[in-house]
């Protein structure tokens, strides 16, 4: 059994499918929402519940040998020690690529002290550190919809980004395949994309032009603050264009070299998500 936790999310969905098209059952999806789970595959398994409530993610581990879950979603060393206790073998962790680039900052921090407690666990382990998510950039659909400019800094900073199911691609390899337990994979996109070249390539799959607006970072700071607070703000600034490096910025070949399939573009992923921005 191969418990996908966050099942309704951008990694999770892509995940159930991925894996119920491979025949690699049998599956439960972990979600906290049970009317969305109608949007499973056939025959998966869905378990309401909370990585708060002990019994809940009792009941949703009870018989699985691998698990999928995303960092930092709730108590991980909990959830790590649940996992163990139930009889789970194998956990597949998506972690992020500044673990690597910037361990400095405090979201970097506590994502290397869960990969380290995955370490000790006992169990086996393969770990995901992808960089910038492709589907970041529905954040800019409320404007985009009510036809307003796009603002954004670091306008001409390009990182390699991912789409989400590229990420789940990997995890299913990993989590059906052998020769993956125990390795740490760093994954991005085919190619770096700025802030300004998606907000081109959102006005192409809509037809119609989409005011772009480059911001300060002290402009975007007190936008991020209010809602993030002040240090996460910082942090995101940062490797997003205000401190980037070289390790960062560098596309790998990871997910053709895992999956066997090229990685996905971000046209690729507004083409399927466009709605969104009308």
């Amino acid at each position: 059994m191969i418990l996908v936790t966050g099942a309704t999310g951008n990694i999770g969905s892509a995940l159930l499918r991925e894996l119920h098209g491979c025949g690699a059952g049998p599956l439960r999806g972990f979600t906290r929402d049970a009317a969305r789970a109608a949007e499973f595959p056939e025959g998966v398994e869905a378990v309401e519940g909370d990585f708060e409530e002990p019994e809940s993610l009792k009941s949703a581990l009870d018989g699985a040998s691998s698990l999928f879950l995303v960092s930092r979603l709730g108590p991980d060393a909990d959830i790590l020690t649940a996992a163990r206790l139930a009889g789970v073998e194998h956990v597949v962790l998506v972690s992020s690529i500044t673990a690597q680039t910037h361990p400095h900052l405090g979201a970097a921090a506590e994502n290397l002290a869960v990969e380290r407690l995955l370490k000790d666990s006992g169990m086996a382990w393969t770990i995901l550190r992808p960089t910038q998510f492709a589907s970041n950039a529905t954040m800019w659909a409320a404007p985009i919809r009510a036809g307003q400019p796009v603002r954004a800094p670091y306008a001409d900073t390009g990182l390699p980004t991912i789409h989400p199911a590229d990420i789940a691609s990997v995890a299913r390899a990993a989590l059906t395949e052998p020769g993956h337990q125990g390795r740490t994979y760093a994954l991005t996109g085919p190619r770096p994309v700025t802030p300004r070249q998606q907000v081109e390539a959102i006005a192409t799959a809509l037809g119609r032009e989409v005011p772009f607006a480059e911001i300060s970072r002290q402009q975007a700071h007190a936008q991020m603050a209010a809602v993030f607070g002040a240090e996460a703000a910082d942090a995101v600034l940062d490797v997003t264009g205000g401190d980037v490096n070289e390790e960062l910025l560098a596309v790998r070949d990871t997910v053709p070299r895992v999956t066997g399939s090229p990685a996905r573009s971000f046209e690729e992923w507004v083409a399927e998500n466009v709605g969104l921005f009308r």
